[in-house]
């Protein structure tokens, strides 16, 4: 359980998010009700430059090869 003023941490797809928790609702309720709940202290993210290119295939050139889905495999898992 949570309460008031914890912090919760979650690195997600190799970006970290800090939320602080600033106050607990019993029921569940929709999103932008939720947001007021907690404060996002996350760092700021990287500039798309810093952003790995990755895999890129030509538009239009069909299914991707049983090579290709290997390599697209290694750059989802880094």
């Amino acid at each position: 359980m949570v309460k008031p003023g914890d912090t919760v941490r979650d690195r997600t797809e190799g970006r970290e998010r800090v939320v602080e928790v600033a106050r607990v609702i019993e029921k569940r309720t929709g999103a932008p009700a939720a947001a007021g709940c907690y404060i996002d202290r996350s760092p700021p993210p990287p500039p798309r430059e810093a952003i790995p290119v990755g895999f890129s295939r030509e538009r239009g050139s069909g299914r991707p090869t049983k090579k290709d889905r290997r390599q697209l495999d290694r750059l989802r898992r880094q």
